[in-house]
């Protein structure tokens, strides 16, 4: 491993040089394969250590997909479902636990989720490169390839793909430091552990029960959004983040798209979207891009005279927004989390219209009493952490 790699540019062309290295010692990482740029090894460095804890917090290996330093989707490797194979485009190809992560991290937004950085927790085996081989991707950090792995990810791109190898056993130092305008900014890195039953020891609620599984979800959760640009919010269920809202000025704005991220992956699951009848042949962003557009209020767009034919053998029908809100009403049992917390409780509002039953946020707001009240009008188990997340 060296001590430096001299990079193609930084965040831009125009800025050069570029450059990571290591103050002392050496990179805990080598590249194995591609020329990996700046921001790729910044989505790289915070998906690994998303992955890196998600595996300590669940003992089960875990994937995320990055892009512009936020993750578009985060899972641990549970078995899928039928259903979720179809949606996923995985129902071809053989999954073992590893896959299954990459598949569900990759799966929840796929839109967001196009052109990203994998990180696994786990060594990459034969099965999660044969389904990383077809999707567009940047690059990918794990602690380690099978050689039949190998092979199959540096044939990708034309055999530039990114392939880091992290080393597993690294630890940071505990001070960390940006520049910014010239002017270095030092703090203590955020090693604060998210695994605890302390997380639920603070309940302001009527409903005071947090089943097993919405514990693990919310540590998913609130792990997640640890290594997202703030603000931020996250819903989970069934061990995967389905919507990731990041960046956002505004808590509500957070919600509302994270939210709707989450809307988009369960109508994704109606019979009507399941039941299109594709062309042979048709692009994967291709259909991406059409099944998120026949599931919004823009589905004329793909279903005008003319357009259809595209994608499409027949004209579908149209999915109806009474169809769209009857079929979200049986969403149940999601868990969100926030870094921050929430305001108001038009928060609580929207997300439970997505079929949110368990929060985890830190509480400290002037109004948490009016959120509270919002939790008890619909039900909701709320537990406050106490624990910022804040991430920039």
């Amino acid at each position: 491993m060296a001590k430096k790699l001299e990079l193609k540019y930084g965040c831009n062309p125009n800025q050069k040089p570029a450059r990571i290295f290591m103050q002392e010692g050496v990179l805990p990482l080598e590249v194995l394969n591609g020329r990996p740029g700046y921001i790729n090894f910044l989505d790289a460095l915070n998906g690994w250590q998303l992955v890196k804890e998600l595996k300590e917090a669940t003992g089960m290996p875990a994937a995320t997909s990055f892009k512009h330093v936020s993750p578009a989707g985060a899972a641990i490797g549970l078995d899928l479902d039928d259903t979720l194979r179809k949606i996923y485009f995985a129902d071809d190809l053989p999954l073992s636990p590893m896959a299954n992560a990459y598949v569900r991290a990759r799966g929840a937004d796929r839109m967001s989720s196009y052109g990203d950085f994998i990180a696994l927790s786990d060594v990459c085996d034969e099965a999660t490169a044969q389904h990383i081989h077809r999707e567009v991707s940047d690059g990918i950090i794990a602690p380690g390839y099978t050689p039949e792995a190998l092979d199959i990810l540096k044939s990708k791109r034309k055999g530039t793909y990114n392939i880091i190898r992290i080393d597993p056993d690294y630890v940071p130092a505990p001070i960390e430091h940006k520049d910014v305008f010239g002017v270095t900014f030092e703090q203590g890195r955020n090693n604060i552990r998210l695994n605890g039953e302390e997380l639920f020891s603070n309940i302001p609620t009527k409903n005071k029960t947090f089943t097993p599984e919405a514990k693990r979800d919310l540590m998913i959760a609130l792990i997640t959004l640890k290594y997202t640009q703030s603000n931020s919010v996250c819903y989970v269920k069934d061990g995967q983040a389905i919507g990731i809202g990041a960046g956002q000025q505004s808590r509500i704005h957070c919600t509302r798209l994270a939210g709707n991220k989450a809307d988009i992956w369960y109508l994704r699951q109606h019979p009507k979207v399941l039941g299109l009848p594709w062309v042979e042949k048709i692009r994967r962003a291709d259909r991406d891009n059409t099944i998120d557009i026949y599931i919004s209020e823009d589905h004329d767009d793909v279903l005008a005279d003319g357009v259809w034919q595209q994608f499409f053998t027949c004209r579908p029908e149209v999915l109806t927004r009474e169809e769209k809100r009857a079929w979200l009403d049986t969403l149940k049992g999601v868990s969100l989390g926030s870094d921050a917390f929430f305001p108001f409780g038009d928060n609580i509002e929207r997300a439970h219209k997505s079929g949110v039953e368990f929060i985890s946020q830190p509480g400290g707001s002037v109004r948490d009493d009016h959120v509270i009240d919002t939790c008890d009008k619909y039900g909701i188990a709320m537990a406050f952490t106490g624990i910022r997340l804040f991430h920039h």
